[in-house]
């Protein structure tokens, strides 16, 4: 069976963003979930150099790291403007953002995931164009993919999904269930931050890494930036939440985190509350490798 789209129907459209300073308080602690330990830790926003999606996103030292290149609007009014909602909700993983202003003026890289609360776009680039970019750069995004939808397969919800990502996912549909490549089984049950959330049109939720049994059974501590990964149990349909059988396809969208309730976040790609979605393991299934990014 061939899985038919409804992309000829899409709207592409123009979203901006601006590459973020990274926030910090005064006393910028973070209290350790295990231990009750203080720790001050690089954390989210700006240029991230050192990681891209593809490396390592738990063997790190830092809390919420972002890979690559953070956008958000700095024209909207924190917690009111819409634009800057509108950035997050409209950008999906695996658009075209260009450049448009700076020394770095007209190169073009990909959006790789977005992130609830402080509501950031990631985009990556390649080391060089790293190098020409600056903190309040310009980037325009072809915001295509909200809406996108599978016309011959009901039971499945698509989010976040550019219709160039879905492709490279080249899913399968076998004995009425769609097959596809994860690098790892979550379990629902380690799901945190962002949990009952009504819309996963936006941002992720995140998987709490505290449990060393459940990091060793699932392999957790080799989850990378951009890996795409099985929430089990986990429904998304309207909102995130648990549901016996159901099954969400996520990416990896940022680092670990110390904080209880925190940890690597989880974009979602896609969701089965009946459970239609079989994923397979298969260790390639990830953004560096699916869109040809190094």
């Amino acid at each position: 069976m061939q899985l038919k789209t409804n992309e000829k129907k899409l709207v592409e459209m123009s979203v901006l963003g601006e590459i973020t300073h990274p926030p910090a308080k005064l006393a910028h602690y973070r209290i350790t979930a295990v231990t009750g330990e203080p720790q001050i830790l690089p954390g989210l926003g700006g240029i991230c150099y050192s990681h891209r999606v593809g490396d390592n996103c738990i063997d790190i030292v830092g809390d919420h790291i972002e890979p690559g290149v953070s956008l958000s609007n700095f024209n909207a009014d924190w917690g009111k403007d819409v634009s800057r909602f509108g950035l997050n909700v409209y950008a999906c993983v695996g658009n075209e953002a260009r450049v448009v202003s700076g020394d770095a003026k007209g190169e073009k890289g990909v959006v790789t995931g977005k992130h609830g609360g402080i509501e950031h776009v990631f985009v990556d680039f390649p080391p060089k164009v790293l190098d020409q970019l600056v903190i309040g750069d310009k980037m325009q995004i072809r915001a295509v993919g909200t809406g996108l939808a599978l016309e011959n397969f009901e039971g499945v919800k698509l989010f976040n999904l550019s219709p160039k990502l879905l492709k490279a996912m080249k899913l399968r549909v076998k004995d009425g269930k769609i097959e596809i490549g994860v690098t790892h089984f979550v379990p629902a049950a380690v799901m945190g931050s962002g949990l009952g959330k009504d819309s996963a049109h936006t941002g992720d939720y995140d998987i709490q890494l505290f449990d060393e049994s459940m990091n060793k059974e699932y392999g957790l501590d080799s989850l990378r930036f951009g890996d795409i990964v099985a929430l089990t149990d986990a429904d998304c349909t309207f909102g995130r939440t648990y549901l016996t059988g159901a099954v969400t396809i996520a990416v990896i969208v940022h680092g670990r985190c110390a904080s209880a309730g925190h940890g690597p976040g989880a974009c979602s790609l896609m969701t089965s509350a009946k459970g239609l979605i079989r994923p397979v393991k298969d260790k390639d299934a990830n953004l560096a490798v699916l869109l040809k990014l190094r």
